[in-house]
């Protein structure tokens, strides 16, 4: 592609005692007459760390070296500071993030990529999950997948498929095992990669998952190499724990829409599930709290009945009382135990799911925190699930932790029932409760987690340990825990004799892999704790993580890895980072995002460079242009709606303006770039006789920056550039990418555009089309900006006012003109407004009917909010 031809792709893993070393090697020539810039991408588990990554070009070699993150921040910043694009690793998709690097090589050079990357496998639904990012982007002469298995207690049903593979396909994956080792091979031709006879583009994109399990003639498995030792602990054939399980509901507007149906339609296939020795409530929560019954209730067929129509009949609306929702469940749960209305030998378990902020009742998160914490008491796990984009994951997850439990993103796709559902069943079946493994003191240095509050059916417990003296091959371990009937209890050994014997199978196996297994659960224990921890205890624990990662080179959330390139680069450097979960991708800390109607942009827009279709005038490359990931954006959208994101609140500020049709408004300003943004303002087809506001769109918008002479007008029909006095015009079928100086231009047929500015600022305008036949509604416009801290100091407009942070205080909260909908006071900007509590339209996750999301509405065209008064930003013209 491109005159770059990537000639080979090799995916290299070793499972040794399901601990995974993969290596990936891509080689590639420039088959070009000059200079051209390689991209190198792969995608890696979430759950995995990098270990090494080097390129070589011609013979000389760049290597990764991975430093402490506040070393590499400052080479991060230099780079940043030379208008370098130094980030190299990015959260990609659910369970994948990618690694992306580039570099220039010369007319008929070489270059070798080499990255290697760590995971330790976990068991679930009884099977070890290994799986494989597969997308080369273009035909590759010599692409393959080797997968080398070595499994001490013998290897059971291993499979292999990839979500590409056709029948043609199935048999170039070639399989073998043969008692603990088990081999897997995919070596697709050229032919084979293509689409189509005599295609170009290759099938090769998706997942390739590698399953297996491992013979189990005992309860347990222990394995001693070098001073460290591993034990697996997975018991089969024991009688199943009844369960008592606790569901808490947010209901409050947010949910409203899909995201209520398809929480609805999970619970309903959860209730098949639950079994007759099982006892189960709901409790609901919005502005107020609501429990289906006044305790827990044995699963009958009757009642689940009883349930099934209950859940039917749950809709969304008001504000989130999140504590008050939780603690009532607690409470629900402790009082069964305490009155013994739930067997003694059964799980207790509570599962929570939200999808925003708490914003009544108790809602500083310390104090819920707090008070979750002292009631749950250890007694029992939390599980919280985070629906979408809008929650505080970091306040999901500190509390899960700090409850035996953990916390995970429900993401609001299509699937998101299916999602919620997949999570229950690896919960659904407890077999044992309150699981110690305890090894001799004396004996063991540095020990894993090995007390555990429940073991579920088809998963493993994992303990990793060093020894005090690195010569000791025995080991006794004393296993205990609660099951069904009675309790478990017995000692497991490892002899001197089975240690021997595991050495003369080294072999099979890469380098210390317990060592550097024991390395990076610990790793993984450590940050986890960290999450919870504050002051001395949180430095410590950062202390021990950080050593960890430096010793064993693992590139965690508390190290880098620097890239270097060659000096002729103009990119010279570049940063690998660990990204981690939670960190809201629409806004940060102290600043304010303004969004609309149709947040639905993240998802539209594919950022990644591309290759011209159409191009006039100049050419410049479009390397660093889309690699930086928008922090936040501002948006008006659809009957202009204002929705003002106040991140250090968790709350938001909304304002509609009510102007006519034919009226343009000054959206953007900047005297210092010269960038301005204008737009003009659509009614309905014909005027609501019964509405005394009427809808009203952007019809036409325009982008115009004075320093290149340029502008951009976009209306739902047509797009038309003007460069000084030369016009060229494009309409919405068109797919087109235009590069010229200072500019980059790109237009996603049918769906949206894309502007990016010399000053790095960047515009997206959405188009919005309806049934052409509609009575009332006619096709609109939305516009986003991206990277708006391009835009200076300076910036102004009913937008560009809002690019700065700000604050605000609400007393006196008393009931409105509408019950929903109280009234308060709010205190901005010196002005005491009168504010009401209500919802706008969000459509981030649901572009066709939207989501509401809870705002404080300041009445009469944003007045006391907005500089000035709206008549200020009417003007005459677009330009």
């Amino acid at each position: 592609v491109n005159g770059i031809e990537i000639y080979s792709m090799k995916i290299d893993s070793k499972v040794t005692s399901r601990f995974a070393h993969n290596v990936i090697t891509s080689r590639a020539v420039n088959r070009g007459n000059v200079s051209k810039e390689v991209f190198f991408d792969v995608e890696l588990p979430k759950t995995a760390f990098i270990t090494n990554f080097s390129m070589t070009i011609d013979g000389v070699t760049y290597p990764g070296t991975i430093k402490e993150k506040e070393a590499a921040k400052k080479q991060y910043e230099k780079a940043v500071s030379r208008g370098q694009t130094a980030g190299l690793v990015k959260a990609s998709g659910r369970k994948t993030e990618k690694f992306s690097v580039s570099v220039n090589i010369k007319a008929a050079s070489k270059v070798t990529f080499e990255l290697t990357y760590e995971e330790l496998l976990k068991r679930q639904f009884g099977k070890y999950e290994m799986f494989i990012k597969v997308k080369p982007k273009q035909l590759v002469k010599d692409f393959e997948i080797e997968v080398d298995i070595f499994e001490p207690q013998g290897i059971t049903e291993l499979e292999a498929e990839g979500t590409f593979i056709t029948n043609e396909l199935q048999n170039t994956i070639k399989k073998t095992v043969s008692g603990k080792k088990g081999h897997i091979s995919f070596k697709p031709t050229l032919d084979q990669q293509r689409t189509c006879a005599n295609c170009s583009q290759s099938i090769l994109d998706g997942d390739f998952t590698v399953r297996y399990d491992v013979k189990r003639t005992t309860p347990d498995n222990l394995q001693i190499v070098n001073g460290y030792f591993v034990h697996f602990f997975a018991p089969t054939n024991l009688q199943k724990l009844s369960k008592n399980i606790v569901f808490v509901l947010d209901t409050s507007g947010s949910m409203h829409g899909r995201e209520m149906a398809q929480t609805k339609e999970a619970m309903l296939k959860i209730l098949e599930d639950i079994k007759e020795d099982d006892f189960f409530n709901f409790i609901l929560f919005d502005s107020k709290i609501a429990t289906w019954k006044e305790t827990l209730i044995k699963a009958t067929p009757e009642n689940l009945d009883e349930a099934r129509k209950f859940v039917q009949h749950i809709s969304a609306e008001g504000l989130t009382n999140l504590h008050g929702g939780l603690m009532r469940g607690i409470d629900i749960l402790n009082a069964a135990h305490e009155e013994s209305l739930v067997p003694k030998r059964s799980a207790s378990i509570i599962i929570m799911l939200t999808d925003g902020h708490p914003n009544v009742g108790v809602s500083n998160t310390q104090e819920i925190e707090k008070a979750v914490k002292k009631a749950i008491n250890g007694r029992y796990p939390l599980y919280n699930l985070g629906f979408g984009s809008g929650v505080d994951y970091g306040f999901l997850e500190r509390m899960a932790l700090e409850n035996k439990g953990l916390a995970r993103r429900i993401y609001p796709d299509s699937d998101a029932a299916l999602q919620l559902q997949g999570f229950y069943d690896e919960v659904s079946n407890p077999m044992l409760i309150d699981v110690e493994l305890n090894y001799p003191e004396n004996e063991i240095s540095d020990l894993t987690t090995n007390s555990f509050k429940h073991f579920y059916d088809g998963s493993e417990i994992v303990v990793a340990g060093r020894f005090v003296d690195s010569n000791q091959n025995h080991l006794s371990v004393d296993v205990r825990g609660e099951g069904a009937n009675d309790a478990l209890s017995y000692t497991t050994q490892q002899g001197a004799e089975q240690t021997a014997q595991a050495f003369q199978e080294q072999q099979y196996i890469f380098g210390e892999y317990i060592e550097r297994l024991w390395a990076y659960l610990t790793l993984e224990q450590l940050l986890e704790k960290r999450i919870t921890a504050t002051g001395e205890e949180k430095e410590n624990l950062t202390a021990e993580a950080l050593a960890l990662s430096l010793k064993y080179k693992f590139v965690t959330p508390l190290t880098s890895m620097v890239v270097t390139k060659p000096e002729e680069d103009d990119n010279e450097e570049g940063i690998a980072d660990k990204p981690t979960e939670g960190i809201d991708i629409f806004t940060i800390p102290g600043t304010c995002a303004v969004y609309a109607k149709f947040l639905l942009i993240v998802k539209l827009i594919s950022i990644k460079p591309s290759f011209i279709t159409k191009s006039y005038g100049q050419t410049s490359p479009l390397y660093h242009t889309y690699a930086s990931q928008p922090t936040w954006y501002t948006s008006v959208d659809g009957d202009p709606h204002f929705i003002i994101s106040v991140p250090q609140k968790k709350d938001a500020i909304c304002f509609n303006i009510n102007e006519n049709p034919g009226m343009i408004l000054n959206l953007i300003n900047d005297p210092v770039t010269g960038i301005t943004v204008s737009g003009e303002l659509i009614g309905d087809k014909k005027a609501n006789n019964d509405a005394k506001i009427q809808n009203s769109y952007f019809g036409k918008l325009g982008i115009a920056n004075k320093h290149l002479d340029f502008k951009l007008t976009v209306t739902p029909e047509k797009i038309t550039i003007q460069n000084g006095d030369e016009k060229t015009g494009f309409t919405w079928l068109d797919s087109v990418t235009l590069q010229q100086a200072g500019l980059n231009l790109k237009i996603n047929r049918k769906k949206n555009l894309l502007l990016s500015m010399g000053s790095g600022a960047s515009f997206v305008v959405v188009l919005h089309q309806v049934w052409k036949k509609h009575p009332l509604h006619q096709d609109f416009l939305g516009l986003y900006i991206l990277n708006s801290d391009k835009l200076s100091e300076q910036t102004h407009g009913l937008l560009g006012q809002f690019l700065r942070p700000i604050d605000f205080t609400i007393l006196e909260i008393h009931p409105g003109s509408d019950p929903k909908k109280p009234d308060a006071t709010m205190l901005v900007k010196n002005n005491e407004l009168t504010v009401t509590r209500g919802w706008q339209k969000d459509y981030r996750r649901d572009p066709k009917h939207g989501v509401d999301i809870p705002c404080w509405f300041v009445h009469d065209n944003g007045a006391g909010l907005i500089d000035g008064v709206h008549t200020d930003y009417i003007v005459s013209s677009l330009f």
